[in-house]
């Protein structure tokens, strides 16, 4: 039996509900903390590997600690300011957009001569002997729990004109990374502990001779703009026991696809999911004790990439939830979600009141 459904349009953002669209007028937002992702942030290791006679090699990494927020194509630009005079003699795993000035270097320039360096990843394919370990993906960064083995990217610098020990050393400062979609803010370099290394035959640990840490959270901008992507929420059976919802992503562009899309929904009764098809499921359980938001992203090499507009431009999955009395009622628009996020992007749900609303048992 058909019961009722609601299709929920997200891109900073659009709704539709039963074919009426809405769009928010004049909504600007800039918020940093996210309720289903209160400690999310990037972190920047910046590790000092060894001394040279004019400065240090260091390794850094960006770690990525977002549930559900990724970095996609074209990735990342990391920049900042050096504190003196430094300049960037090689690179492994990534490289400098431009040189800069090194006129006052006659013989052997730097990579990089800039006071305020932009760094960008290698592209795959890159030789292996420009490599290092999580280098050389595009500056693609894939979400900690959507790829937990895959949320790291790192570039090998050897800077010169700085100091050569704990004490005359100083670290780079005005952070900024830029990356498609949300924009980022940076905190202070703080000294860290130290990060090991282990070689690749798992033999031998090294550890960085000194450490500094920068954490980076997001920063939410709504602007006004047409709504590429439909999520389309349809209850589409109501048993007596239990429910089924078909869940499906729509992409309207005809100009860009989505690899490694994620979707993050919060609804009471997803403590009381059953079972999903067809999608891959992690409970997002930030405060222990409740269990109501889930995401759900593609399975790998089946449906984990969305296609741009056009008969392929969607992915579909169905969820089988058991109804529970004590948290979860089908009254006054209780079916459809609260909350829902397309990859990271939070979309601005309708009120409550202009929810259809639908019988509380089947008929």
């Amino acid at each position: 039996m058909l019961i009722d459904d609601v299709a929920i349009s997200v891109e900073k953002f659009c709704v539709f509900l039963d074919g009426l669209f809405i769009e928010p007028s004049s909504l600007f937002l800039a918020e940093a903390y996210d309720a289903l992702d209160p400690n999310g942030n990037i972190t920047i290791k910046w590790d000092i590997i060894s001394w040279t006679p004019d400065g240090y090699v260091a390794v850094v990494t960006m770690f990525n600690f977002q549930q559900y927020r990724h970095i996609s194509a074209p990735g990342w630009t990391l920049g900042w300011t050096w504190a003196k005079k430094e300049v960037i003699w090689s690179m492994m795993g990534g490289q400098a957009t431009d040189q800069g000035d090194c006129s006052r270097y006659k013989t052997s320039p730097p990579h990089c001569c800039k006071k305020t360096p932009s760094i960008v990843d290698l592209l795959p394919g890159t030789p292996y002997n420009q490599q290092i370990a999580n280098c050389c993906k595009g500056g693609v960064i894939n979400s900690w729990a959507q790829e937990p083995n895959n949320y790291a990217s790192s570039f090998q610098l050897s800077v010169g004109a700085a100091g050569t020990s704990n004490k005359t050393v100083r670290p780079p400062k005005n952070f900024t990374l830029l990356a498609p979609g949300p924009g980022y803010t940076c905190g202070p370099a703080v000294v860290g502990k130290p990060s090991k290394f282990i070689s690749a035959d798992g033999r031998r640990v090294t550890q960085a001779m000194s450490e500094y840490s920068f954490l980076k959270l997001i920063v939410e901008m709504c602007t006004r703009h047409m709504c590429p992507i439909r999520v389309h929420w349809h209850v589409k059976l109501n048993y007596k026991d239990y429910w089924r919802v078909k869940v499906t992503i729509t992409n309207f562009n005809y100009r860009m696809n989505y690899s490694q899309w994620n979707l993050v929904v919060q609804h009471p009764n997803f403590d009381n999911l059953t079972q999903i098809f067809s999608f891959n499921y992690k409970p997002l359980t930030p405060y222990s004790s409740i269990n109501d938001t889930a995401m759900l992203w593609g399975v790998k090499f089946y449906n984990d990439f969305l296609n741009q507009a056009g008969p392929m431009g969607n992915v579909q999955s169905e969820l089988l939830f058991r109804k529970d009395k004590s948290t979860f009622t089908f009254e006054k628009g209780w079916a459809f979600p609260r909350r829902v996020y397309f990859n990271g992007d939070n979309c601005v749900m309708p009120p409550p009141d202009a929810y259809p609303h639908l019988p509380n048992a089947s008929s």
